[in-house]
């Protein structure tokens, strides 16, 4: 990032040019124009003393304005400049001194013009009204000239404004807006030398002592600085809307692409600043809502968060055939008395890391952890035919993983399907997603038998039964047995082989 310091030097080198290529430009034309226009105001053979005495008060008022100008506004811009150096957030004064330095610009260079109307006007006064026909064309000039400075002005300006504007973007427009830029653009660089063939073709038709050519050749001279100025005013004003567009064109297609950190740079404090801003405001809004939904995702599921995200949120549920994985870690209760807190965090972490991975390999979602267990469901929030089939793969991949990569944990892993509600419970300020039905209890009675198991995993058999014959092949069903809680006995089946 550009530091403070070699920004008020760069703007500062970049400001007195423009000022010196302005301001001395205008100056030739107004002087050029002049020679045009004094043969028409005075007659041809009294114009020659007029002229050149003009010419040798442009000569020495020309670099004595520039020079008086460049340090009136450095003095102008003084606390800017303090404020750049000192590479602080700005003040609220300081800020305003950079959203108002175009416009100290302008002010600057057309007070110095309005000052060589007047003594161009005064130095005159013996021409009779020609005095004041100088001094209104001076006028006339500055005004087009201050306009074009103002416009390079901003454009100059803008690093600095962007600097200003960085921690408190614009609520409401601080600086001339898109409609009064092409307005002054037009008028005063192209309305301006209109006016001035305006006049030159009443003077010829009210009958004036110069030959036609001369006043053919003012108003030629006068249509070429006016298409000229107005097109290059028009282009720089134009620029000053187009590229923050294009830069906020560009950054909608970042965004647009899935790159939610892209930003613009506020460098306007116009209604264009208002817009980059609320760009701004608006990725920021995305960003938010793109960390609250992967935080929602995290704690209830992606596939509930995409439900309740796409789906009006009610409490209830609906019932539907689902798989239902329990597993539990055994001797959880020692395994806390031997290790302290944090070992056993970071081991249950590594526990749930490798269920919430085996889950959603099979398509299944880990509903809750209680604790040290965590039930896992397969076919809800979004139903699948072969919900038994994915629930019972992710058993035996599970105790394989867990025997092979947490010897320090041992847990039991129970597998139900069946018919079972799954929905919202809980009241309209708090509820959660869950599943509560005959196949979530099976599987938690399951899960505590298939502790004492060498294989540490049980099934029942209406999940075998649901299961295809590929999948079905790797269980073998027992004998029945009554579970804890329950009348109806439930044949167990293990891992065969």
């Amino acid at each position: 990032m550009t530091s403070g310091a070699q920004l008020e030097r760069t703007q500062l080198h970049r400001l007195v040019w423009a000022a010196i290529g302005a301001n001395g430009a205008g100056g030739v034309v107004v002087f050029s124009f002049l020679a045009f226009l004094v043969p028409v105001s005075v007659g041809s053979g009294d114009a020659r003393g007029l002229i050149v005495r003009n010419a040798i008060a442009t000569v020495i008022f020309g670099p004595l304005a520039l020079w008086f100008g460049v340090r009136w506004g450095r003095r102008r811009a003084q606390p800017l400049n303090e404020w750049l150096q000192s590479e602080r957030e700005p003040r609220a004064d300081e800020r305003r001194f950079a959203l108002r330095q175009p416009l100290d610009f302008a002010r600057v260079s057309g007070t110095l013009w309005a000052l060589a109307a007047v003594t161009f006007g005064l130095l005159n006064l013996d021409a009779g009204a020609t005095a004041a026909v100088i001094a209104a064309t001076i006028a006339l000039g500055g005004l087009t000239t201050t306009a074009l400075g103002y416009l390079l002005a901003e454009r100059i300006a803008r690093p600095v404004i962007a600097r200003a504007l960085a921690g408190d973007p614009p609520e409401l427009p601080v600086s001339p807006g898109v409609r009064a830029r092409l307005t002054m653009a037009w008028t005063l660089a192209t309305g301006v030398p209109v006016l001035g063939i305006l006049a030159l073709a009443t003077a010829e038709l009210a009958g004036n002592d110069a030959s036609s050519g001369t006043t053919a050749g003012a108003i030629v001279f006068l249509a070429c600085v006016g298409a000229a100025v107005g097109l290059l005013a028009i282009v720089i004003a134009a620029r000053s809307v187009a590229d923050p567009l294009a830069a906020l064109r560009g950054a909608l297609g970042r965004v647009q692409a899935g790159d939610l950190d892209t930003e613009v740079t506020v460098d306007d404090g116009s209604e264009i600043g208002l817009l980059q801003s609320g760009f701004n405001r608006m990725a920021a809004g995305l960003r938010e809502r793109e960390r609250l939904r992967d935080l929602f995702g995290r704690h209830v599921g992606i596939e509930v968060a995409r439900a309740a995200l796409e789906q009006e949120v009610a409490l209830g549920g609906e019932e539907r055939e689902i798989a239902a994985l329990f597993v539990d870690v055994t001797g959880s209760t020692s395994l806390a008395a031997r290790r302290p807190p944090r070992e056993v965090v970071d081991l249950l972490n590594r526990f749930f890391a490798i269920v919430v991975e085996v889950t959603d390999t099979h398509g299944g979602l880990v509903n809750k952890f209680e604790g040290d267990a965590a039930l896992c469901v397969f076919g809800a929030p979004v139903a699948r035919a072969d919900a038994a089939d994915a629930a019972l793969g992710a058993a035996r991949e599970l105790a394989e993983r867990l025997a092979r990569e947490l010897g320090e944990i041992d847990a039991g892993i129970g597998v139900s399907a069946g018919r079972a509600v799954a929905g919202n419970i809980g009241a309209e300020q708090r509820f959660e997603y869950t599943v509560i039905g005959d196949p979530v209890n099976e599987a938690a009675r399951l899960c505590e038998l298939a502790k004492q198991e060498p294989q540490r995993v049980l099934a029942s058999d209406a999940a075998v039964e649901r299961a295809g014959p590929a999948e079905a092949a790797h269980w073998r069903i027992g004998d029945p047995v009554i579970l804890r809680g329950r009348a109806r006995p439930t044949r167990m089946a293990t891992v065969a082989g």
